[in-house]
């Protein structure tokens, strides 16, 4: 049962913690913002995946986020690369090494370009997105869609959303987004909750509570199942993110955060 649930939760292991981190990108228009970007050049940010079948947690896998300031086509850009693998000891039983590259402009934010590489145990697959957002226009390997304006990846989303100024809400609050993902265009919310101290596995953080708006999928069921903290601070650093799944639940827990520049 638990190596089952584990190959399960290994398939899809770095897009499971991006969407327990933020599945959902911002729709923009009627979002407040700091007044500064909330990340910066050289930033990496490295995560547990603990995994919890029959009450004990299992660490299942490590996600990290690399951020370094580029230039893309004539223009300054964001270049975050996400990567997640399961950890060596459960590599006999599904061995993934995804990675994912975002490029978006560091003046709007805007998705450029969006690289998805997946290995996970026998099966390959790369995808490349263009983004053409003065055209409201999405290329992928095999289409072109039209789509809302200031759409955004899925990497791209979790950094946008760091940028939002939670104190100009009140709790209970709903701040709506969307996200282009498989070839759809999905409408999704985050609700904020409030702030509270949070104290996981690495350290206690003064955090602000939300709860995304999950997209159905094979690991996730839809509704307001998965509860995130971030940083009360001007990083809002994503700290803790739990949720149910399909067999068992998750709890991931930033392990570290540094400036590597």
């Amino acid at each position: 049962m638990i190596l089952k649930a584990i190959v399960s939760l290994s398939k899809n292991l770095l897009l499971t913690f991006i969407a327990l981190v933020f599945s959902f990108s911002s729709s923009l228009a009627q979002n407040k913002y700091l007044p500064s970007p909330a990340f910066r050049d050289g930033e990496k940010i490295t995560y547990t995946v603990f995994y919890n079948v029959i009450g004990i947690y299992v660490n299942a896998g490590t996600a990290v986020f690399q951020t370094n300031l580029e230039r893309y086509n004539n223009t300054d850009v964001y270049h975050v690369v996400a990567e997640g693998r399961t950890n060596k000891k459960y590599d006999w039983i599904f061995k993934v090494r995804d990675r994912y590259e975002s490029y978006f402009d560091t003046e709007k934010f805007r998705s450029l370009r969006f690289v998805r590489n997946i290995h996970e145990g026998d099966f390959k697959h790369h995808e490349e997105i263009v983004f053409q957002p003065k055209k409201n226009l999405v290329i992928t390997n095999d289409n072109v869609y039209h789509v809302p304006g200031s759409i955004m990846d899925v990497i791209n989303a979790v950094f946008y959303a760091r940028n939002i100024d939670y104190n100009a809400y009140r709790p209970g609050a709903k701040i709506s987004f969307n996200i282009f993902l498989d070839g759809q265009v999905y409408n999704s919310y985050v609700r904020y909750l409030g702030k509270e101290r949070v104290t996981t596995k690495y350290g206690t953080y003064q955090a602000i509570k939300l709860k995304p708006l999950l997209i159905e999928g094979s690991v996730f069921k839809d509704g307001e199942n998965m509860t995130l903290w971030v940083t009360d601070d001007a990083r809002h650093v994503p700290v803790r993110a739990e949720s149910p799944i399909s067999v068992g639940s998750i709890k991931i827990d930033m392990a570290d955060y540094q400036i590597t520049n």
